[in-house]
């Protein structure tokens, strides 16, 4: 169903405001206005005709932003389908690196540093223990999130890892399985201590001038958190697509706006209930502005055996663990988002609305600003 409220409207309402009080940087301002254009008039669109019923459809659109609320549908399954081939009949796991809020100022000043320094940390931290417990060389997908259910600053990253690697002769080495068949990865209080210790010694160094603010962060609490192995390749790919995707807000969750502010669900995780927060309008475009990533700036990485250089080696050990891989060199074709639609999210886009049995025919493009032309107007309501 259609949310009742949209974050474009937000922006809509304060976003002059917003950027007169914080004097945000251009590409900001950039995806500000990208959000708040999706599939409006504004970035053009098309006008289709039912060739049975003659029903009129007018589609505007879409920013394709990686922070819109509206155009993640289609990439997130795309990216599913494509890591459908790196799957291994294996255990993975699904665990989580978190920081003490003491460094947020630390990455608000320098967010792309900050972020590559996080994601060399819990990489390194995985590859130790890679190799000094299994002696193999292992992999994991790492996903950065910012934020938390407030819209506060909280980087973390989430990591699905196989439990196991390769060892030095080429052969796959798992982790260990307890004797009531429990499969564990490794022992979380030593995984903090040695992420801790290797962020910081890098944040030492590239950040000095922080000292006392990195002394303090030192004595926080670091969690570091390990689910239950997932139940097979195939609950993988599901839980892959719930976070890879994600941004800080979705518009279901904009329960109210008005000239004072934004109403929004949250879930409070201290006593695990749903509440709801009303902020200000600026307030609430400050909070969200915080996790629009710097540009080109890339959130999912892949390292060890699951890298772009490792390739042809997976693809051996696919082999040998009984599966059947696709060609290393074959060059990908995304699907198009039609077909996407149809096989993914049960959404036929060349299905008449109208009468569920014709088909939508193109009849024009319109560019952007210029907006569907006056014959079409008083036929339909605008489809996004």
């Amino acid at each position: 169903m259609r949310p009742a409220f949209e974050l474009a409207q937000v922006i809509e309402r304060f976003g002059r405001q917003y950027a007169e009080q914080y004097n945000p940087n251009g590409y900001v301002l950039k995806t500000l206005s990208a959000i708040r254009c999706c599939r409006t008039a504004s970035l053009g669109g098309h006008v289709d005709r039912c060739d049975t019923c003659g029903h009129i459809r007018i589609s505007y659109n879409s920013c394709r932003n990686r922070h819109c609320p509206k155009c993640q549908n289609t990439q997130r399954e795309a990216w599913i389908e494509e890591r459908k081939q790196d799957l291994l009949p294996v255990p993975y796991f699904h665990v989580v690196f978190t920081v003490p809020d003491k460094l947020n100022p630390i990455f608000l000043a320098d967010s792309a540093g900050m972020y590559n320094i996080l994601f060399r940390s819990v990489w390194e931290t995985m590859n130790q223990f890679f190799l000094s417990r299994l002696h193999a060389e292992g992999g994991m997908i790492a996903v950065l999130h910012t934020w938390g259910q407030n819209l506060s600053l909280h980087p973390h990253i989430h990591c699905i890892v196989p439990g196991g690697g390769i060892g030095w002769k080429g052969q796959w080495k798992s982790v260990t399985v307890s004797e009531n068949g429990k499969v564990f990865l490794f022992p979380v209080k030593a995984v903090s201590r040695v992420f801790r210790a290797k962020l910081m010694t890098r944040l030492r160094r590239a950040y000095p001038s922080n000292s006392d603010r990195l002394k303090t962060a030192w004595g926080q609490e670091w969690v570091v958190y390990t689910k239950e192995p997932f139940a097979g390749p195939a609950s993988v790919v599901e839980y892959l697509g719930r976070y890879t995707h994600k941004i800080a807000i979705s518009n279901h969750r904009i329960i109210g706006i008005n000239d004072h502010g934004v109403t929004f669900r949250w879930r409070d995780y201290r006593d695990n209930r749903p509440k709801t927060m009303p902020l200000g309008g600026t307030e609430f475009l400050r909070r969200f502005c915080q996790h629009i990533l710097p540009s080109g700036f890339v959130r999912i990485r892949y390292y060890g055996i699951l890298s772009a250089t490792c390739k042809e080696r997976f693809r051996e050990l696919q082999t040998r663990l009984g599966m059947l891989p696709s060609p290393v060199n074959k060059k990908k074709v995304r699907k198009p988002w039609k077909e996407i639609c149809r096989n993914h999210l049960n959404y036929d886009p060349d299905q008449c609305p109208h009468c569920n049995t014709g088909r939508m025919v193109l009849l024009e493009r319109f560019n952007p600003l210029r907006g569907p032309p006056p014959a079409f107007h008083s036929n339909t309501k605008p489809q996004c």
